[in-house]
């Protein structure tokens, strides 16, 4: 049996499906994913057989200092994704934020969590890595 996963930016006008998704997920506490996500921290996945539905065209890039591409929707401003520095769009981490159902995922650990911002305490029992994974 075959799953698809859907997802959509704010505006739905950009949207995509995957079939699934990496092995190991991290909520990064770094300090870019804070402010891109625009919240305490991001949840991104590598995921299977993306395929973008419609509006990849209104997908934009933001080129950090350090050679990281995060991906926006230019209508919108959703933030979609994250790619390692010489990456291509279909090497993507999606924001697991987007999908609009119920995803068979969990999160294995906190990264970067020496950047964590002082208004949020982590409480669960999962693994904190200081940087990404150790």
């Amino acid at each position: 049996m075959s799953f698809t996963y859907r997802g959509s930016c704010l505006c739905g006008q950009v949207t995509f499906e995957v079939s699934g998704f990496k092995e190991h997920i991290a909520n990064c506490h770094c300090a870019m994913c804070r402010k891109f996500h625009g919240a305490a921290f991001g949840t991104l996945s590598q995921v299977k057989n993306l395929t973008w539905l419609s509006g990849q065209e209104l997908l934009k890039d933001y080129v950090a200092p350090n050679g990281t591409i995060r991906t926006f929707c230019s209508h919108c401003g959703s933030s979609i994704g994250f790619r390692s520095k010489g990456n291509f769009l279909p090497e993507i981490e999606l924001s697991l934020a987007l999908f609009d159902e119920d995803i068979p995922i969990k999160i294995d650990a906190h990264i970067y969590t020496d950047y964590q911002s002082n208004w949020y305490e982590i409480t669960d029992a999962l693994p904190q890595y200081k940087e990404g994974w150790e």
